[in-house]
This record gives structure tokens, sequence and C-alpha cells, in this order.
């Protein structure tokens, strides 16, 4: 049930980003969609146990965390700017590799947490081995907004917020 849904919604999104409804286009899209859906279907849908309650207040906790990092974003793009059109942006520059340990399972969370590090200027993760993250920083001040744990937690409590209540 879960694949076809996401092919569904997955089919729905081309059509309406697409604007294209001819056959080459519609037979590219059930294909892209098809493949999408194959290739995600144990990162989407893995946990069929949660109950529909536990999927809406992660969509609603998903919403709210949007905006919040998207002025991550906003903030580390100024740093980032600073870097590099000031001279003391240029003294701070100080790139490293730092290595820390995730109290996130699920992989899902994972992935969350570590495309949303990517996303933000400044930061890649290189790696992840099960609860361990590499990411590259480019100045003290990303390394320690990143250790301070501020992504993570907003990730925590999307997708484990019973892991919140433990900490």
């Amino acid at each position: 049930m879960y694949p076809i849904l996401i092919f569904l919604l997955l089919f729905l999104n081309w059509i309406v980003l697409s604007g294209k409804f001819d056959a080459f286009h519609l037979i590219l899209g059930v294909i892209s969609c098809g493949v999408v859906t194959w290739l995600s279907q144990d990162l989407l849908y893995s946990d069929r146990r949660k109950k529909l309650g536990e999927r809406l207040r992660e969509t609603w906790f998903f919403i709210k965390y949007i905006p919040w990092i998207t002025w991550e974003v906003v903030k580390a793009n100024l740093h980032v700017f600073k870097l590099a059109m000031t001279k003391e942006g240029y003294e701070e520059i100080s790139p490293r590799v730092v290595t820390f340990k995730t109290y996130l399972r699920s992989d899902f969370a994972k992935f969350v947490l570590a495309n949303s590090i990517t996303l933000t200027p400044g930061t890649i993760t290189m790696l992840i081995r099960g609860s361990e993250f590499h990411v590259h920083t480019m100045s003290q001040f990303l390394e320690d907004d990143l250790l301070e744990g501020a992504i993570e937690e907003k990730v925590a409590q999307v997708f484990e917020p019973e892991v919140l209540k433990k900490k």
C-alpha cells in the first residue's frame, strides 16, 4: 500500500511541476517515479507500525522544522559571506573535520540530520558510521554551532520525540 501511495504522490508532483502532458513526458514521469519509489522503499516506509496520529504529528513538526532550518541556512550564509568578503572573516577561516556521536536511532532521522547539516553553508557531512558523524566545517563558529546540537534536537523533535524525553 505504501509504495503505491508514494508513487502516486511523486507522480502527482511530477505532473504539477513539469506542466507537460504529452505521452513522452508522462512515460518519463512514470519511469522516474517508479525508480525513485523502488530505490527509496526501505528509507521511506520501513516502519509501518506507526499509527496515523504519529505520522500526522511527524508531518506537523516537519512543516514547523522547514522555516527553522531555512533561518539557520540564512544565518550560515551571512557567516560564510563574512568569511569570504572581510579581512576578519578570512583570518577566521580554519577548515577542519569534526566528529560527533548522535543520539538519533532511525536511519531516516540520521538522513535528515546529515542533509540539514550539508544544506547549511560552510558545513558538509562527509561520513556517517553507525551513530558517528564526520562533518567538514569552515570555521570555529560553524563547529560550535554544530556541536551545540540545535539541528540534532530539532530533528529529534520531529522523528524521535521519545529520545528527547529520555535525555
